[in-house]
């Protein structure tokens, strides 16, 4: 446990020694004030929880307060813990009745998704399952090439077109070839796109409504893998994905060398949508799942 722990503390280092530690500073033992409000906003809108959960944790800590009668910051620190803790909830169980399940990979560019891909097949294969990768991304130049030398790496199977083709066509040949082999995962990585240009969610809407064809009730999830660099920009993104192909759960990458982690809370509380994984690092088994309580204790520290 004091590993586990461990990691999550060493992963989010950089969110806690900026803006979090700044909140440990101000709740000391100093005199509830106006500017102590007024500092704490400031503070929690800079850790990228946005404007939003910021005014509703204030609210709450404001009515404890007053219930409670306290008056030194200090006392307010632990009812802050508390408060970011139920904010998050803890994410359900990756288990699919389905065999084969197909999960499609989507996500901006450049926020790793093809090294998210590598790392959450190493996690199926450590559970035994079989699996299958279909390379969807037919347009950015290397990417099948680089889907190509995770397969080898870990054993596992490619299904890829030719460059430039229908990168629906390639979802569904991967997922009949997964049925054939009876593979347990399919996972499905498609190209990265600006969330706010119109013909490429287009795209990302066909290649959906192919899954669907290719097998029934396909695909069983939806991943939508978030920078956490980016912070509270990750909102528009992640909205736009879920509304184009019904995205049902995120994973974090680079939260490691991030120091915006609040914006985890962001999205629980906007988009409802689980966080599923976080990325601490750059092993596989620093792919691990989400841990509400662990990444508060990481994020305010002891």
């Amino acid at each position: 446990m004091a590993e586990f722990l461990s990691r999550w503390r060493a992963g989010l280092a950089k969110t806690s020694k900026t803006t979090f530690g700044r909140i440990a500073t101000l709740l000391g033992a100093t005199e509830i004030t106006r500017a102590t409000w007024d500092e704490l906003e400031d503070l929690l809108i800079q850790a990228d929880l946005g404007i939003e959960t910021t005014t509703e944790v204030l609210d709450s800590l404001q009515r404890l307060t007053r219930s409670s009668g306290w008056t030194q910051s200090s006392e307010l620190y632990s009812a802050l813990r508390q408060e970011l803790r139920s904010r998050l909830d803890i994410p359900p169980a990756v288990v699919f009745s389905n065999k084969p399940a197909v999960i499609m990979m989507v996500g901006v560019n450049g926020a790793g998704k093809t090294t998210t891909i590598a790392k959450l097949a190493q996690r199926f294969l450590n559970e035994k399952k079989t699996l299958l990768f279909g390379a969807a991304d037919t347009f950015r130049a290397g990417a099948v090439d680089q889907l190509q030398v995770w397969g080898d790496r870990l054993g596992v199977d490619v299904i890829a077109g030719a460059p430039e083709s229908d990168p629906g066509a390639v979802a569904f040949n991967a997922i009949q070839a997964g049925i054939a082999r009876g593979v347990d995962i399919i996972l499905i990585d498609t190209a990265g796109r600006l969330h706010t240009r119109f013909n490429l969610m287009e795209e990302l809407k066909k290649v959906h409504r192919v899954i669907g064809k290719a097998s029934p009730d396909a695909p069983h999830a939806v991943w939508l893998i978030l920078d956490a660099s980016t912070g509270q920009n990750a909102l528009p993104q992640a909205r736009a994905f879920k509304e184009a192909v019904g995205v049902t759960g995120v994973i974090l990458s680079k939260l490691d060398s991030s120091a915006r982690g609040g914006m985890a809370f962001a999205i629980q509380h906007e988009l409802g949508l689980p966080i599923l994984f976080a990325g601490l690092g750059e092993k596989p088994e620093d792919l691990t799942p989400f841990d509400p309580d662990a990444f508060v204790e990481g994020i305010l520290g002891n």
